[in-house]
């Protein structure tokens, strides 16, 4: 019988592919962590049958159809010191996921990381040998990897939302306008880091802790097609082609290895013409800290505790989509200084940066 597994953010769109892996490969589900849709985690429950269960709000305990039900973030974290599980999926979005990678990483299990901002916020202090990424950019680099010695490592992007928008209308651009991903289809969070690169921003973050190497970046490659590329020593490069869908890094990442067909291959006459474009600043504010940000990754946690409450204003209407950018771009230049010695002055150091946002 194959290892158990515990799900954090099983109502998402990692969490409901992950489940669909486990059950194809008869998985057992431990336990289910799930935010506000208690709709979709009742059924969830009634089919995987879990034995434990956390939630983001106290107040929809009562709704929730299961006898061991923890609630908000100390839950998930008396719910994982429960766990039998030998592997954590962790697919919760933003800050939130931190504390339960280090909480999954100091029961020694292993970590199915989703959760970009893990690494990006805290890579300096997290055991990468416990880490399997759950992104097929990373998938597709370390597919490609081998022992072969490489020079530079390549990922893409879409564009996001406003790739094809004139500058001049992007800054009237709303929070739904942003939502409308050409490719693919995602929590609101991610959909609006797609918009602003801030999403390729942490990948290429998270590919330094993960690869150990700054010498990353991305390019637009506008029918998400083709997800990682690896220029080696020799001169060759090599392209990881896969199609939009996440089951197949989930299914490794909880396999180890895969044989069979987990999706149709990519039909290379079907697909017409690909390009590669250079993801220009101007569109894309974020980018013009790239470099910078390589060489020192240690302000993850500024840009991504600005983001965070930039996203927020822009929801709530208080900025423009260039708001967004303008105000991380601010608070990394306040916070240029920083650097925490531990976890604990990460959690200040993300506390100080949000109040400066707001």
């Amino acid at each position: 019988m194959p290892d158990m597994i515990a799900i954090l953010g099983s109502t998402g769109s990692i969490g409901v592919n992950t489940l669909q892996i486990a059950s194809r490969y008869d998985i057992p589900i431990e336990a289910l962590v799930a935010g506000r849709n208690i709709d979709l985690l009742n059924q969830q429950i009634e089919t995987h049958r879990p034995k434990y269960v956390a939630i983001a709000n106290a107040a929809d305990k009562a709704r929730v159809k299961h006898p061991r039900v923890f609630c908000g973030a100390e839950g998930i974290l008396a719910l994982l010191e429960q766990c039998q599980s030998p592997t954590v999926v962790n697919a919760l979005v933003g800050y939130a996921g931190l504390a339960p990678t280090l909480k999954a990483i100091a029961l020694d299990k292993k970590v199915a990381l989703a959760n970009k901002e893990s690494l990006v916020v805290a890579g300096a202090f997290i055991d990468m040998s416990h880490i399997v990424p759950i992104d097929s950019e990373h998938f597709g680099l370390w597919y490609l990897m081998g022992a072969r010695p490489f020079s530079k490592l390549y990922i893409t992007a879409s564009g996001g939302a406003f790739r094809e928008w004139e500058l001049e209308k992007m800054k009237d651009a709303t929070f739904s306008d942003a939502l409308k991903h050409p490719n693919w289809s995602m929590g609101n969070k991610i959909t609006i880091d797609s918009a602003t690169m801030t999403n390729k921003l942490f990948e290429l973050l998270e590919a330094k802790w993960l690869f150990d190497t700054a010498n990353i970046d991305a390019l637009i490659e506008k029918k998400s097609i083709i997800h990682a590329l690896i220029e080696f020593k020799d001169g060759s490069t090599t392209a990881h082609f896969a199609g939009v869908d996440m089951k197949l890094p989930i299914a490794f990442a909880l396999r180890g290895e895969v044989t069979e067909e987990i999706l149709p291959p990519v039909d290379l006459l079907g697909m017409g013409s690909l390009e590669f474009l250079p993801i220009e600043p101007t569109r894309y504010p974020i980018w013009s800290i790239k470099e910078e940000i390589l060489q020192n990754p240690h302000l993850g946690v500024v840009v991504n505790a600005a983001n965070e409450v930039a996203i927020e204003k822009f929801q709530q209407e208080q900025c423009s989509f260039f708001g967004i950018s303008d105000m991380v771009l601010d608070a990394y230049k306040k916070f240029g200084d920083v650097r925490a010695k531990n976890v604990d002055e990460i959690i200040e150091i993300d506390a100080e940066v949000r109040n400066y946002v707001s």
